[in-house]
């Protein structure tokens, strides 16, 4: 006899979505920053033509549409704010508009998770270095995003360390 009450994700898998979640943002902050397009239109297309989808053959993940709207609406709604953090962070030679559209689409959304969510800033920083490190496998990029998202959570919640 089969178990009538429906299996929703593992944890493993809802922490994939999370991830998933996250990267997403980071492509769609860096999206609507490139084409100029409104939140709701990048979120829209994600929503329908990215979560899920199989491009090339390679089917892209699901990801958590609750956390991908929030990590949106807080970067766009907190922008200013999490580019001065981000500003202060960086070598006063690398103004946040000097770095990489990419970097800078990243920094806004783990900015935005670290000022409106409960999510440990350990946690933030470990998962947009993961996600630093699928833009760019083979930089230094990674090591630069801790260095960066490090100074910004001792800004933001410095009760956490």
């Amino acid at each position: 006899m089969t178990d009538p009450r429906p299996t929703g994700p593992t944890q493993d898998e809802k922490r994939q979505m999370k991830s998933a979640a996250r990267l997403y943002a980071v492509q769609a902050l860096f999206q609507m920053e490139h084409s100029g397009q409104t939140l709701d239109v990048v979120r829209a297309e994600f929503e329908t033509h990215r979560f899920g989808e199989v491009i090339d053959g390679v089917e892209m993940a699901e990801g958590n549409v609750d956390l991908f709207r929030k990590l949106l609406e807080d970067a766009v709604g907190r922008q200013a704010l999490i580019d001065q953090m981000t500003d202060r962070a960086l070598v006063a030679k690398w103004p946040i508009e000097r770095i990489d559209p990419t970097l800078r689409a990243l920094f806004r959304a783990a900015g935005a998770e670290m000022v409106a969510s409960d999510t440990p800033p350990k946690v933030v920083i470990n998962e947009f270095v993961d996600v630093a490190r699928a833009f760019f496998p083979e930089g230094r990029e990674a090591k630069f995003v801790n260095a960066v998202l490090d100074h910004m959570a001792r800004e933001a919640k410095p009760e956490a360390f």
